[in-house]
């Protein structure tokens, strides 16, 4: 077995045992966790309190707002990507027409389209994804979807599997689930979750690409701060095992350790990639090249925006359960919540890394 296949199969192991070995060390029924589909809503979550929301929003905003400050006070870049025409290709115009249709029939109940009405979701992101790759070729003349047409393709499935790792974390601490699909039947349930769940790396990835077409945000990021580690590795260790541990309290202390649903497993893979001296996501900190980590976090937050957008008005939607924070929603999603859409933007180009076979940093690089 090769060195790849080892460690995602022990990435899987962990994601999947540790969490299922918290419930254990809680004295908890398994089998619950195992429901499919999951409809039980089990875990009680704490109410709204205001130090927990103060305390988090500091943490958050006393990493962001530094950053947001860079980008704003970056000057204006000369550099200019040479178009091929400097229009928008027909292929993209098309993409917007699906978004527009799709989007219009998510959030309208016309009876005749009753049948159809849980997929409107996935057309929505089909669109959306071809839109922005359309962006990026507009700006530089390629893109992932035209240039890299196999990879781009392989990302569909693997995406289907991603996501369902976090629908199976998330029955640990339960701060989303479902309405409207109760009456599902197994295959109903997974054919309606796996579609749009295939949409979630292509889109990501390709606002990634987006992301990095924009000169002034490769400027505010080129340049930053040096961090540099000598051993890796004696780092590795470290965090390999606090990270581990954060995914087996998931099934102890849920109310207190859901935000590592979105921390641990980036934590787990870099640190499993550090251990065994491969390059890892923040690898090129040690030039103060900060581009692998903030394109990809705001990637994941913008498309966060969109999923809660679409979501709020479509027939089969998600909605929160966010204990100590719950306030201030923003669609379906409470304000602090967001935050969790950073370090998943980090998930998805690194778990697109593993695909492309280790390949990290610059998830759009060609």
């Amino acid at each position: 077995m090769g060195v790849r296949a080892i460690q995602v199969c022990l990435l899987v192991l962990i994601l999947v045992g540790l969490p299922l070995a918290g419930v254990l060390l809680a004295g908890q029924p398994v089998v619950r966790y195992l429901e499919f589909p999951p409809v039980t809503r089990y875990v009680e979550q704490a109410p709204f309190s205001w130090i927990a929301f103060a305390g988090l929003f500091l943490f958050v905003a006393s990493i962001v707002l530094p950053f947001v400050a860079m980008v704003l006070g970056a000057p204006r870049s000369a550099r200019v990507y040479l178009m091929r025409d400097g229009s928008f290709p027909w292929w993209g115009w098309l993409g917007a027409g699906i978004v527009l249709v799709a989007w219009g029939l998510a959030w309208t109940r016309f009876p005749w389209l009753a049948a159809l009405q849980p997929f409107t979701f996935t057309p929505i992101w089909i669109g959306y994804i071809v839109v922005v790759n359309a962006l990026t070729f507009s700006r530089t003349g390629r893109c992932l979807m035209i240039d890299r047409v196999g990879y781009f393709l392989a990302l569909f499935p693997l995406s289907a599997v991603f996501w369902w790792f976090f629908e199976y974390l998330n029955r640990f601490v339960q701060n989303w689930y479902y309405v409207g699909v109760s009456e599902f039947s197994h295959v109903e349930y997974f054919v309606h979750a796996t579609l749009p769940f295939s949409t979630v790396l292509p889109a990501v990835l390709s606002t990634v690409e987006y992301l990095e077409s924009i000169p002034r945000l490769d400027d505010a990021f080129r340049e930053l701060v040096v961090v540099d580690v000598p051993h890796p590795m004696a780092i590795g260790w470290p965090v390999f095992i606090l990270s581990s541990l954060g995914l087996l309290g998931l099934g102890i202390w849920p109310q207190y350790l859901f935000p590592l649903v979105w921390i641990s497993p980036v934590l787990v893979i870099t640190s499993l990639q550090a251990v065994m001296g491969e390059e890892t996501i923040f690898s090129r900190l040690r030039d103060g090249d900060w581009r692998p980590i903030w394109i990809p976090a705001l990637a994941g937050l913008i498309c966060g925006f969109f999923w809660e957008m679409w979501n709020s008005h479509s027939l089969a939607h998600w909605e929160y359960a966010i204990p100590h924070v719950h306030r201030f929603q923003i669609f379906e999603m409470p304000l602090l919540g967001y935050a969790g859409y950073l370090p998943f933007g980090l998930e998805c180009v690194v778990v697109a890394g593993l695909l492309a076979g280790g390949r990290l940093g610059r998830a759009g690089s060609h």
